[in-house]
Order: C-alpha cells, then structure tokens, then sequence
C-alpha cells in the first residue's frame, strides 16, 4: 500500500470517528450517565422557602416544562430561610437525593424581623449561600443561583412601580455568583419586570387570596406558577445551556406526564 493510500485511509477512519463521536453526544444531550454506565434522566433539586414549592411558588409549573429527559425532587419548605433550611437538616436530605443540578432560592424569610431565621445580607446569608454551593459541588453536583421571586410591594404614590425589601439579599447573591463562578437565574429581575409591565391589577389575577380576602403579595397561585417557572426555564437554559433538551418551550398538560423531546429538536 502506498504512503498516499495509509494517509488517505488514516484520514477517513478519523473522519467517521469524529462523526460517530458526534452523535453520540447528541443522543447524550441533556442526560446523564450512572456509575455503571447506564443512561438516566438528568435529576433536578429544588432548594428554597414557600415561593419556591409546589403549592405556594414556581416549583409546580417547572415541572410542567420537563420533558422526558429529566425528573425534578422539590424540597423547598415554606417558612425557610438560607439558615433554617440547614439547621433543620432539609440541607442533608436535599443532598442525599444526589441531583445533577441544584436551584437554590433563599431570600424571603432571611429578611429583618424573621426571628431566628432571619440572616444578615453581607455576613451570615453570604457565609450560609456559600456553603450550600461548596457542598453541592462536593457531591459532583452543579448548583445554580436563583434570586428572590419578587414581592409585590407597589409604591404607594401609585406610579406603578415596586419598592422590593428584597433587594440586599438579591445583590449578595448576585455577587456572590460572579465570585464563585455559578451560574444565576435572576428571578427577582424578571419577575419585577414582568409585575411592572403587567400592572397592580392583571397581578392580583396570580396571586392568592388569603383569609381576609386580601390578595397575597408574595405568592403563586396555579396560573402564577406556570408564569413565573417560565421566567426562570427561560434563563435557565442561557446560563446552562446543556439543559435545553431537559425543558419545553410551552407547558406540558400535567406536571406529572412531562412531555416529549420533539423529533428534530435543538440538542
């Protein structure tokens, strides 16, 4: 065989390599492999207070925009804040679910006047948020920021506009990603965008009502959820974009049916 023909024949085999490399991984896109080698659904962790479960927050309607590649353990608690969370042990039996992806949202109840759970924007909150990022990648998981979903706190001049207490705790987490590297949904910007543009009124169609018949300014109701988890889907992906092939782009019927992968899909 002649030196040209070897050369020829090298190039081609690493050609239909590289090919083959490719589509694996994009069958692979948007899953994980077990330590046995086993293909499985990439698994998200939910951390955080009561606008980010189920029943009060965003956590609900996230799970509507899963498809089949990936499987979402909610743990936030209502009433938690960055503090009580690990002091109660919620922490420890967040991690033993072993996720690939940790969302962490703490903010709310970290506020002044929480009693033994509130947590000081620059010193505690800063030490506790920390911690939770240091332990997630200590189990080889990826954690990922989420600012406070913001409250509906309107001016009370009646320019439209929202006065969020929320603010310190916002900026240390903000800050704190860009130290550490993490990637950072920024809720409490889009969610107070999106309160303002809609106005007071077209809020009060999400929000709760509570025993005195006053709306609830901090939580979600079902259609709330749906909105809200939009905002976070959507930038959830630009931060990490390997996560695309885990989420729709409209959501699915039941959270508990997640739909399909579209054939053609972006991977």
């Amino acid at each position: 065989m002649t030196r040209r023909k070897i050369i020829g024949l090298t190039l081609t085999v690493c050609i239909f390599n590289l090919i083959g490399l490719a589509a694996g991984n994009t069958e692979g896109a948007g899953t994980v492999q077990d330590p046995n080698g086993a293909i499985r659904k990439v698994r998200l962790v939910l951390v955080g207070d009561s606008t980010v479960t189920d029943k009060q927050g965003w956590g609900l309607g996230f799970k509507r925009f899963l498809t089949d590649r990936a499987e979402c353990i909610n743990t936030a608690r209502g009433g938690r804040s960055s503090k009580s969370f690990i002091n109660e042990g919620l922490w420890t039996e967040a991690l033993a679910l072993k996720g690939d992806y940790y969302l962490i949202q703490f903010g709310h109840n970290d506020e002044p006047n929480k009693g033994d759970r509130t947590t000081d924007p620059n010193t505690t909150y800063r030490e506790f948020m920390t911690k939770y990022i240091d332990e997630t990648r200590a189990i080889g998981a990826k954690p990922i920021l989420v600012t406070s979903i913001v409250r509906r706190q309107w001016d009370k001049s009646g320019n439209g506009k929202i006065n969020s207490s929320l603010i310190p705790y916002v900026e240390a987490v903000k800050k704190l990603a860009k130290e550490k590297n993490v990637p950072l949904v920024d809720l409490h910007a889009s969610s107070k965008q999106l309160c303002e543009q809609l106005g007071k009124e077209k809020c009060w169609e999400f929000s709760p009502v509570k025993d005195n018949n006053e709306f609830d300014n901090t939580h979600l109701n079902a259609k709330g959820s749906v909105m809200f988890a939009q905002l976070v889907v959507e930038e959830l992906v630009k931060v990490a974009p390997e996560l695309k092939p885990c989420f729709r782009s409209e959501p699915a019927a039941d959270a508990n049916t997640p739909a399909k992968v579209p054939a053609g899909s972006a991977q």
